[in-house]
């Protein structure tokens, strides 16, 4: 039987409840212009932790020159895939996962949507985590008990709040809010900018050695993965306001623009910061928001703690929200809004438990996220290689309907992700080896490229593969179906 379509709401004002779920946008409330899609971008990616990532991009043992070449080209075309996936969002109006069923099927896109959902509820639950950490780092700085039990309680309840209220409200409260975070943040990290440049050493900078083309490679993937890839299940789901007559270019481009632009700065001067101290580099491994607060003078902490959580909150709301989206994707029939509060509830749940019960939950946590990017990659090449394939815009009642042109199950994308993602894994080590040893599993192709210790294996060559054969594969196997579900709409 076909799902049927939920009733089409109005556009609710900009703090009032969205109630439109995934059911397709009606014309009228079409009114986004590409370059709006810029705010939630760069506000979800203007954070201070992105210098974080310098220091982690050094520790593939690369120069700087490398780790600055590696780190723009990862940003910039991470992004530039979010804003291909994005297009589709434009030319169906509905979310993510909505319009991966064209590609999957009606039924068999709960694959793909089942790992998507994971992914982006842990995510998120991370960014929780860190906002919630920083607080209680940057107050000990300030002389405050840092690890007070009220101290965090206060900080997980706030944190909490702001994203479940946000996510609920939705997408016309979130897209005015990350608006006005985009320029709160940005001048607070510019600030943070200028006063830490005398840390800089350039001397010590430009003699760090050149690393081999495996390290470069394994950086070059990590970037990816930290940036645009960790934001591609959700690329449409900001699109699909979008007027139908809108430019395809433009919404690539304001997509990679906002993504990427800050993050390009912020890792750039991490690269500096991390070069020049090494010690530094160390400390933001463990800690990335407050040791990067330790270089700052007492005066700045508080707005830096106050930018910090912010931004890491703004992440964590588009990903909320976007959850819930595929939440109701799956077939689960509740409003909008109550899909959002579950995913918020399951955030707050999983926070306090890291923050206040575990004490070896990180490396475990981060070693299953990273292993469920490898499957999330064959879905993104899979669907970018069908929404490149299409030229016209999608059945909207066959996307509900499993006996319609996109079916119930499309076999060869399923199958087409299964073995990518074997392969991938295959390609992989596990990351956290000594905190999650349920894991080290993985890497069982690496014997091919000189074993789990030669130059190639943390070069995570498994979500390259997994990438770039899923869409090869989906390019040529699917075009001819492609092709004949375009015909059957004329």
């Amino acid at each position: 039987m076909p799902e049927q379509l939920p009733p089409q709401a109005a556009v609710p004002g900009v703090f009032s409840v969205e109630k439109t779920g995934i059911e397709i946008v009606p014309e009228a409330d079409r009114t986004a212009k590409p370059r709006d899609l810029f705010w939630p971008w760069f506000a979800a990616n203007v954070s201070v932790f992105g210098m974080s990532y310098g220091s982690f991009v050094l520790g593939f043992g690369i120069s700087f020159w490398q780790a600055t070449l590696v780190s723009v080209v990862g940003i910039v075309v991470s992004f530039l895939l979010c804003g291909l996936i994005a297009i589709a969002g434009k030319r169906g109006s509905a979310p993510t996962m909505v319009l991966s069923r064209a590609a999957f099927g009606v039924h068999g896109q709960k694959v793909p949507g089942i790992v998507s959902w994971l992914t982006s509820i842990g995510w998120e639950t991370f960014l929780a985590i860190m906002a919630v950490l920083a607080t209680a780092t940057v107050i000990t700085q300030l002389g405050g008990d840092g690890d007070s039990v009220g101290l965090k309680i206060i900080a997980t309840v706030i944190v909490a709040a702001l994203i479940v209220a946000a996510s609920v409200l939705g997408y016309h409260t979130i897209m005015k809010l990350q608006s006005l975070l985009t320029w709160v943040t940005g001048a607070v990290t510019i600030l943070y900018i200028i006063l830490a440049i005398p840390h800089i050493d350039l001397a010590t900078v430009m003699s760090v050695p050149a690393g081999s083309l495996g390290q470069v490679i394994g950086a070059l993937v990590m970037v990816m993965t930290g940036f645009g890839l960790g934001w591609i299940n959700i690329a449409a789901d900001w699109s699909r306001y979008q007027k139908r007559t809108a430019s395809d270019g433009a919404i690539v481009l304001w997509n990679t623009i906002g993504g990427s632009v800050a993050p390009v700065i912020l890792v750039i001067f991490g690269l500096l910061l991390g070069a020049s101290d090494p010690a530094l580099a160390d400390a933001i491994g463990s800690d990335p928001i407050g040791a990067l607060a330790t270089l700052l003078p007492v005066w700045v902490l508080v707005p830096f703690l106050f930018t910090a959580v912010l931004a890491l909150v703004s992440g964590a709301v588009l990903g909320i929200y976007s959850s819930g989206l595929t939440l109701l994707s799956l077939g689960i029939n509740i409003p909008r809004p109550s899909a959002a509060a579950i995913d918020g509830l399951i955030l707050t749940a999983g926070t306090i438990w890291v923050v206040f019960f575990a004490t070896d939950f990180l490396g475990p946590f981060q070693s299953f996220l990273i292993t469920l990017g490898v499957p999330l990659a064959s879905w993104a090449g899979i669907l970018i290689a069908d929404i490149l394939r299409r030229s016209k815009d999608y059945d909207d009642a066959a996307l509900f309907d499993p006996r319609g042109r996109y079916g119930s199950w499309d076999w060869t994308s399923i199958l087409t992700m299964v073995v990518a993602s074997v392969i991938g894994w295959g390609l992989v080590v596990n990351l956290f080896a000594e905190d999650a040893a349920w894991n080290n599993w993985q890497g069982y192709l690496l014997g091919l490229v000189g074993g789990k210790e030669g130059d190639w294996a943390y070069a995570n060559l498994g979500v390259f593969i997994a990438l770039v054969l899923s869409f090869v594969v989906t390019w040529f196997a699917r075009a001819a179906k492609i092709r004949k579900q375009e015909q059957e709409q004329e």
